[in-house]
């Protein structure tokens, strides 16, 4: 009974923006740490030799033989430690029938014969007896891992916290200490989103290839090494020892030693030549990115391009890195969800000059290079930067220290402290201003921001607080301002701006997809950061038919990957028509790369999500739906996958298969906000309006700051002829998302169709002024 004059069956039969339709996400290894393996108790396989033409690993202790020091510093490090066997020599929690209370489950640990043991819930909510396989990790937790039936190994969700007992450790806690995740949840130690062979592996072992069977939903997991050895940053080994057993001419022929890639620090120095300034700069060779790209690998946020990747590999060609994202970062690139190190290190000076991680950290042992300030002295000169004049605080008290307001700490899975890396002034007047955090308060939070403010204007005359911040372009597109487009194209051609913040300002830029958005994309793709011009392809991703630019069509034969896969993502959802031979080839071979990608983490139902919208997007509707099909195949009780799946079927006509997944959807998760929309719509359709009205309010509900939410709602409300509470919805709306387009015309209607025409005239004149700033 569809009306093309009815406003809300008009909504109802476009395509749902909802959460799970539209997003490509963004897969992390960050939930845990945990391990591989076979069947429970058997020792997992190693690695099997590698072809004749390509080098092989050979292990960190045939290393040894050359490079001892390296070798004694490197044993006692962390990364020597991050996987090992469960042997009484590894294992550092209490398994002497020790017993854990949390969430009406008692948990116990014991070891017998020589192996360790715990009792606790499994999948069914049974008690079970499972043996430890593995450790993983050692300070200042440890997890143990346990192997299951087809090759998968998971993560016990109950930690042994090794900080000494004066420092609270020495005892047995959950990670998720608030709620503990019941059996059947995804976040239960047995579930898919625990486990170690995609989770954590690839960061805790050595040449870790997970071998995915997607048929079996199974593992044959391999490594060359346990724990991060040698090679998992060198590279394979094999080539190398072969260099250094050939005579003096082989060895001089060969620059990269053996290796793929050589990975050295530059010959040069860090020198103080102006005093009055006090700060090192680098004489020396130019400083390459082969070291920072080997870090990241391990200490980014991030998901990968490809399944299996080596250390050689540049870090954009195989791992798609998390940009300063609501609900990971703060608004202005301060750490917030568990984001390792790197996408902080980016944003810093530090980085812009040239330092490395080895510029602060041993390479080898991972320590610090020096103790407390002394490691910042070696580039701060501390006459200028080490002193009260500077800090702020008597000497040698914790506030004197430079980490206490450069570094601020956030602690991670209950008790593991980590540092910000992006080496920022404290801003007390960002926080008044945007509500982001500043060191100040991290001692002194009683006293609050203001105060923070006014006390560091006492003693500096000067404070770079007046300086503006890339903080206001980003919270601007996050609340949808009226000039947040004008803003966030300011800060995404401003080269001096880290290339993180530039490229994060390109993914808020692609919701608002103007004019002047369109005209800067070509320029973009130009830059010279690759962050940047990935970032300006996904502004693209909301238009549709529309011909692509030479340039877009160009960035599909970019040196970069992750910019090729950005370009043919983009290009999926344009009119490919006028390309030629040749590009719709090299757009063959980027959305093949595109699709490797989203496959890279098959096992995932939300992997066949994304790979879903991307064919459907392509105009691959068949493959798209069988993508569907497979994330529900994967986990019957992943939602997302139904209401992807009801929303094909709705495209083929058939309302009651869709109606029917929709309601299978909701049955396993009442409270899913974008379940309850699509139903509200999909019963608009059929003429079901009330109840359709009533899905539609709960998700408004459900989701009150999703703008569509509101809007949709609010058509439904006014349909009904609730119209004052249609714009009493409208107004609130319109305060969360000042900019958005569908409230502030419907806002203008209903004004004028209850005869209010200044009211209307003041909302149009908004919609005027959005669309001369090229706003959509």
């Amino acid at each position: 009974m569809s009306n093309e004059n009815d406003p809300l069956v008009a909504l109802s039969e476009g395509r749902a923006k909802s959460a799970a339709l539209a997003a490509f996400l963004l897969t992390t290894s960050t939930l845990l740490y945990v391990a591989c393996g076979g069947d429970p108790g058997a020792p997992l396989p190693p690695r099997e030799e590698r072809s004749p033409n390509r080098a092989s690993y050979v292990g960190s202790a045939r290393c040894a033989t050359c490079h001892a020091t390296q070798h004694g510093a490197w044993q006692g490090s962390d990364h020597a430690h991050a996987m090992q066997p469960a042997t009484a020599e590894h294992v550092r929690g209490d398994f002497a029938n020790t017993a854990f209370h949390a969430a009406g489950v008692t948990t116990r640990f014991q070891q017998r014969d020589g192996k360790f043991y715990v009792a606790t819930d499994d999948a069914s909510g049974a008690l079970r007896e499972f043996e430890i396989s593995h450790t993983f990790g050692r300070d200042p937790l440890q997890q143990v891992l346990i192997a299951f039936p087809r090759g998968i190994v998971q993560a016990l969700g109950i930690a042994w916290d090794t900080r000494a007992k004066e420092r609270g450790g020495q005892r047995w806690y959950h990670l998720y200490a608030d709620s503990p995740p019941p059996a059947g949840d995804p976040l239960h130690w047995t579930g898919r989103e625990q486990r170690w062979n995609h989770q954590c592996a690839e960061c805790h072992a050595t040449d870790l290839d997970k071998r995915y069977d997607r048929e079996r939903d199974a593992y044959d997991t391999r490594w060359a090494e346990l724990g991060v050895g040698c090679e998992s940053c060198h590279g394979a080994g094999s080539a190398h020892v072969a260099w250094a057993a050939g005579d003096e001419g082989a060895r001089a022929s060969d620059p990269q030693r053996g290796f793929a890639r050589r990975l050295s620090t530059s010959r040069g120095a860090w020198v103080i030549r102006d005093e009055a300034r006090g700060i090192a700069a680098w004489e020396g060779e130019p400083r390459g990115a082969e070291q920072l790209d080997t870090c990241a690998r391990c200490h980014a946020r991030r998901g990968p391009l490809v399944e299996h990747s080596q250390p050689e590999a540049r870090f954009l060609d195989a791992y798609r890195p998390a940009l300063l994202d609501e609900g990971l970062y703060h608004a202005d690139g301060q750490i917030l969800d568990e984001v390792f190190e790197w996408g902080s290190f980016v944003q810093s000076k530090m980085h812009a000059q040239g330092v490395q991680c080895s510029d602060c950290h041993d390479s080898h042992s991972s320590g610090l290079k020096a103790p407390g300030n002394a490691v910042c002295a070696q580039c701060h000169l501390p006459a200028k930067f080490d002193t009260p004049k500077h800090h702020g605080h008597a000497s040698g008290s914790p506030g004197s220290a430079c980490v206490a307001c450069h570094m601020p700490l956030r602690t991670y899975m209950g008790v593991d402290g980590r540092r910000d890396h992006s080496f920022r002034v404290p801003r007390p007047d960002l926080s008044l201003e945007l509500g982001t955090p500043n060191a100040c308060e991290s001692c002194h939070a009683e006293q609050g921001a203001k105060w923070a403010h006014d006390a560091i204007r006492s003693w500096r005359a000067a404070p770079r607080e007046e300086l503006p911040h890339f903080a206001q372009a980003l919270s601007a597109g996050r609340r949808g301002s009226l000039d947040a487009e004008e803003r966030l194209l300011r800060l995404a051609g401003d080269a001096a701006q880290p290339a993180i913040a530039r490229a994060t300002a390109w993914n808020l830029l692609a919701t608002l997809a103007g004019p002047s958005t369109l005209r800067a994309v070509d320029l973009a793709l130009a830059d010279r950061e690759p962050l940047v011009r990935a970032a300006a392809l996904g502004a693209l991703s909301e238009l549709e038919a529309l011909p692509p630019s030479p340039a877009v069509v160009a960035a599909l034969a970019d040196p970069v990957r992750l910019v090729r896969v950005a370009a043919a993502r983009s290009l999926a959802g344009l009119d490919r028509r006028a390309l030629s031979s040749d590009e719709l080839q090299r757009y063959a071979r980027a959305f093949a790369e595109a699709r490797e990608a989203e496959l890279a983490l098959a096992e995932r139902p939300q992997s066949w999500i994304n790979l879903g919208n991307l064919e459907l997007r392509a105009g691959n509707a068949a493959e798209a739906e069988r993508c569907f099909a497979k994330a529900r195949d994967l986990d019957p009780r992943f939602a997302p996958a139904w209401v992807n799946l009801a929303d094909m079927q709705r495209l083929r006509g058939d309302e009651a298969a869709a109606r029917a997944s929709l309601e299978r959807a909701q049955a396993l998760e009442p409270a899913n906000a974008d379940v309850a929309h699509a139903l509200g719509l999909l019963l608009t359709r059929t003429g079901e309006r009330e109840r359709g009205r009533a899905e539609l309010r709960r998700a408004h509900e459900l989701a009150p700051r999703n703008a569509r939410y509101a809007y949709v709602h609010a058509v439904a409300l006014h349909d009904a002829g609730a119209r004052d509470e249609a714009l009493a919805v409208l107004l609130r709306a319109q305060r969360e998302h000042p900019a958005d387009r569908d409230v502030l015309a419907a806002l203008a209607a209903y004004e004028e169709e209850r005869g209010d025409a200044a009211a209307a005239g003041r909302w149009r004149e908004i919609l005027d002024r959005l669309q001369s700033a090229g706003l959509r």
